[in-house]
């Protein structure tokens, strides 16, 4: 297996879900060894896609350079990373990836529409060869080796409509399409109020989010799984993972995960070479992957 990047370059226009306005998304592709490469066109600057450029985790993940942000970026990653892409550069005019419908299948549709393009370079993924937790309270986030890609998801919400939920998903780019890719991102009222006093949110809504009141589903169309709300845990999970900067093996267990429990699962990933190996695929038989991301 070889790098990859897309063959030809491809654009959209989507609101932001924060500033509530136009933002074009442009995806570009890159030579080997680049990685994923983020830039503000409107600043001229670039911001390449490594946990250390990580400067907040609240709301969602964001990356900083001299002051300047891209925000709610692990939506449009989760797709690129179910891809396989390793290297890509993604142009935005504004401080946010636009939103879109709240699920990343706009960017799947976004990414067939540009192809995949095989390089020079042999691929390299990192293998998990050691158990890293991080717990706060009862929650936590937790990487194990395996010897293939899994990510297990549990949530609790004292909701009627969400309650407890687990999703299991035994990862290939088809069963990331089909079963994570149109749940959508969720919020409940009090918090989209909450948020548009502090002027956030402004263009957060029913188009592009699922959201509840004290008891059940304000969209009128329901929802698209019936779990959807534990699967989009999962997207944004996939999504965060991609910091580590390239594909890897090994399994993904959460209970009550979040943006910053993830983030700081990267870093304690990283800061040890103990923790993982990194492998060149060329060296390695690589028929599963092959599979997982065909």
């Amino acid at each position: 297996m070889y790098q990859t990047t897309i063959k030809k370059p491809v654009e959209l226009v989507g609101i932001g879900l924060h500033k509530g306005s136009p933002v074009k998304l442009k995806l570009e592709p890159l030579p080997s060894n680049s990685g994923i490469v983020f830039y503000r066109s409107d600043v001229d600057i670039s911001i390449p896609l490594k946990p250390e450029n990580v400067v907040d985790t609240k709301m969602a993940t964001v990356i900083g350079k001299n002051g300047y942000v891209i925000s709610t970026i692990e939506h449009l990653l989760s797709a690129v990373y179910a891809y396989g892409i390793d290297n890509l550069k993604v142009i935005v005019d504004a401080d946010e990836v636009p939103v879109m419908d709240g699920s990343s299948a706009s960017f799947c549709i976004l990414l067939d529409e540009a192809g995949i393009a095989e390089l020079e370079v042999p691929k390299k993924i990192l293998r998990i060869k050691k158990d890293i937790e991080i717990k706060e309270g009862d929650k936590y986030v937790k990487l194990s080796p395996s010897p293939d890609l899994q990510y297990d998801f549990t949530i609790k919400f004292p909701h009627p409509v969400i309650n407890k939920q687990e999703y299991v998903l035994k990862f290939t780019k088809e069963s990331y399409k089909k079963e994570i890719s149109r749940a959508r991102t969720f919020g409940f009222l009090h918090e989209v109020q909450y948020l548009r006093s502090k002027g956030l949110a402004l263009g957060g809504s029913l188009e592009n989010a699922i959201v509840l009141d004290d008891k059940k589903i304000l969209n009128p169309e329901g929802l698209r799984y019936s779990d959807e709300f534990v699967r989009h845990k999962i997207l944004d999970a996939i999504g965060d993972m991609s910091l580590i900067g390239m594909n890897f093996i090994g399994n993904y267990e959460a209970l009550a995960g979040s943006h910053d429990l993830n983030h700081k699962l990267t870093l304690e990933l990283l800061k040890d070479p103990v923790n993982y190996e990194i492998v060149e695929l060329s060296t390695e038989k690589t028929a599963e992957l092959e599979k997982a991301y065909a």
